[in-house]
């Protein structure tokens, strides 16, 4: 079995430290002047330090896993989860939840919510938005996503997460089949529609499920 790393090329690095910034798992660090890989078992494989290497000298490379511990080799994929940390170059599976960050703790059965879909979380108010609409836009563009559900909160604020998605839809050019999720403030499903997003017209469909507060 093999897991991706990261790989740094020592005659290219200029010592910046750019990478070192990016690497929010303390992969790498500076050491007499160049970036060195000093704690290839925490790598997630996802590459978020590669765009800031002004330098082009690092790369993901194929290494034996070893006996790296089971979270780096199993489920290296679905980690991070913070839409602020994940970089838009990693593969991502066909099936995508984008979530609220309260959605999960309202949410007795989140985990059933998701099933095996890849989640991803954010907060439309308390989240720096700069970026945010062109990573998600990058992410589309890149994979062929089957299926694209939003999970948000019935609050007012929380309806900015779904703006945010919709507009990076847009902006991707892909035609995606999305859902709408609304959850209460005591976690249950309150409104459930189904469109075709990225349409100039799109058609909404009548909602799946409706319930009472």
């Amino acid at each position: 079995m093999t897991r991706k790393v990261i790989e740094i090329d020592e005659a290219k690095c200029n010592g910046c430290g750019q990478c070192v910034a990016a690497c929010h798992e303390g992969v790498i660090a500076l050491v007499n002047g160049k970036a060195k890989v000093v704690r290839e078992f925490l790598c997630d494989g996802l590459g978020s330090c590669i765009p800031q290497c002004p330098q082009g000298a690092i790369r993901l490379v194929e290494r034996p896993a070893g006996e790296c511990p089971h979270i780096f080799v199993e489920t290296q994929s679905f980690w991070p989860i913070q839409l602020a940390l994940v970089t838009p170059f990693a593969p991502f599976p066909k099936d995508l939840v984008i979530a609220a960050d309260c959605t999960a703790f309202v949410t007795p059965n989140f985990h059933e919510l998701l099933g095996e879909r890849r989640v991803l979380i954010a907060c439309p108010k308390l989240d720096p938005p700069r970026g945010y609409g062109e990573k998600l836009a990058e992410i589309f563009r890149r994979n062929d996503i089957n299926s694209l559900e939003i999970l948000h909160m019935e609050v007012p604020c929380c309806f900015g997460l779904v703006r945010l998605v919709e507009e990076s839809i847009g902006i991707s050019g892909k035609v995606l089949p999305l859902t709408i999720t609304t959850l209460s403030i005591q976690g249950r499903v309150i409104r459930k529609v189904s469109k075709v997003a990225g349409q100039e017209d799109p058609k909404e469909s009548l909602p799946v499920s409706q319930a009472q507060v």
